[in-house]
């Protein structure tokens, strides 16, 4: 039987884990960019302070990006605190998620290495390991040149190749590159047809400093986008006679997001082909599980305060749309309820109060064997109502848990170091992107209070185990 104390690390690695799956320290809708980065920090501190062990496992769970990058910063900047057994299983958790972050992630938090001071041994070794990994030290050159070139400096590094060095340290003392990448980047400061054999994102500078009109430039330039690039400035290359993008085959979460930016006429003259997107993202996202989950019924918020804020601009409601299209995939028979009462989930658009207790009365109306509520977890019309109806429900009228009942929040509540929660009897869990759902049902169990360390430590070595074993994803390499 667990102990208090046990009970106590278990419910304080959760609370962690539900803020880093949802806060990248920037505005939400009701707390600033301030509050979320002061009660981000506190949470890495205290964990890597009190649990250490269970902290460097949270890298192998669905955690975002940013944070991430904050818990490799803190284990490589902590690294005598260390015994030499963790250092080794934090080495290989650390090398994997690296591999599996942006790579302009990876060089700016390099550069935070750098300007904190940390460069023991096995940063050195990382940092070394992980550049020399990079299947096209040349793009990287050209890329992210000034991330590379900083890490080399603070790492004492060699480059890779014998001309990389020039180019990063003294470009304007070699008159001429053999590599061709090189030698393009070269003559882009003065001949405009060279820019256009260069990556987007460093041809785009070069195409302001010559003046070349935007329409021409992206018409152009567009065999050398990414599939990410295309998505983001696909009307822009349309319009200007670019080639379109395929919408099939993109990650679901963004393709939601994308799907959201539209104006809402645009989205029903393009229902067919959004509809039909976000089916196929949804179905990549289902894999095996596909018509599995028998009766399901989704509360899914998309009242006023999903719209979030300027940084992240209706990020709750398009996780909301990509659960809806995933739920669908995964049950048998689906019933989808909206807080704003609307049924066309393509129209969906941030608007209203927030009326979840009538929703979820709603959807068990349904007999539905799962429940997921997709929602920040303010209540307000009328105010606790969703808590009292969950209260009851669990207590009285289904006390042997016939439903399963999860509620699922995009929102870091920075006042309360945690998801606002909706009832104490219903798991909550953190969620950034819809297809970590089926993930996050699984260890929602832990939320709920009846399960401890032990149990929770077991499934973290299962997770780690799997992280290490799977292939690094495509596109981040």
């Amino acid at each position: 039987m667990d102990s208090l104390g046990d009970l106590i690390a278990a419910d304080d690695v959760l609370l962690f884990v539900n803020a880093a799956i949802t806060s990248t320290g920037q505005r939400e809708f009701h707390s600033d960019a301030g509050e979320q980065r002061l009660s981000l920090e506190f949470l890495h501190a205290y964990l890597l302070g009190n649990y250490r062990d269970l902290y460097a496992a949270t890298l192998a769970l669905d955690i975002n990006d940013h944070n991430a990058a904050l818990i490799v910063r803190h284990l490589l900047a902590s690294a005598g605190e260390a015994s030499a057994a963790q250092r080794r299983t934090e080495g290989r958790l650390i090398a994997r998620r690296l591999a599996a972050l942006p790579p302009q992630r990876v060089y700016r938090l390099f550069g935070e290495l750098r300007r904190a001071k940390v460069n023991n041994r096995r940063t050195r070794a990382i940092v070394r390991d992980w550049i020399a990994a990079r299947p096209d030290p040349v793009l990287d050159a050209v890329k992210y040149r000034a991330g590379l070139k900083a890490a080399l400096r603070h790492t004492h590094l060699p480059p890779a190749t014998a001309e990389l060095g020039p180019f990063l340290f003294a470009p304007r003392a070699r008159a001429a590159f053999a590599t061709p990448l090189l030698e393009h980047w070269r003559q882009a400061h003065y001949r405009q047809s060279a820019l256009y054999e260069l990556p987007y994102t460093v041809a785009e500078g070069f195409a302001a400093r010559h003046g070349i009109d935007r329409a021409v430039f992206l018409e152009r330039i567009a065999p050398r986008m990414t599939r990410r690039e295309q998505l983001r400035l696909r009307e822009s290359t349309v319009a200007a006679g670019g080639a379109a993008v395929d919408l099939a085959g993109m990650p679901l979460t963004r393709l939601a997001s994308y799907v959201l930016g539209l104006p809402v006429p645009e989205r029903v003259r393009r229902r067919a082909e959004l509809t039909g997107a976000l089916r196929a993202a949804a179905d990549r996202a289902a894999g095996g599980q596909r018509g599995t989950w028998g009766r399901v019924a989704a509360v899914l918020d998309d009242s006023f305060s999903t719209y979030a804020s300027g940084h992240k601009r209706r990020r709750p409601l398009a996780v909301a749309l990509a659960c809806h299209f995933l739920l669908e995939s995964l049950a048998d028979t689906y019933t989808a309820l909206w807080t704003s009462g609307r049924g066309d989930a393509l129209l969906a658009r941030p608007a209203g109060p927030t009326p979840l207790g009538r929703r979820i009365l709603d959807a068990l109306d349904t007999a539905p064997e799962r429940l997921l509520i997709v929602s920040d977890g303010w209540d307000n019309a009328p105010p606790g109502l969703a808590g009292e109806v969950l209260r009851v429900w669990r207590t009285r009228l289904d006390p042997d848990r016939r439903t399963s009942v999860v509620h699922l929040n995009p929102v870091f509540d920075a006042a309360d170091l945690d998801v606002r929660r909706l009832a104490p009897s219903v798991p909550t869990a953190g969620l950034r992107d819809a297809e970590d759902l089926p993930a996050l049902v699984e260890i929602a169990q832990f939320a709920e209070g009846r399960t401890g360390l032990a149990e929770l430590t077991a499934h973290l070595d299962a997770r780690i185990a799997r992280f290490l074993a799977e292939p690094i994803p495509r596109g981040t390499r």
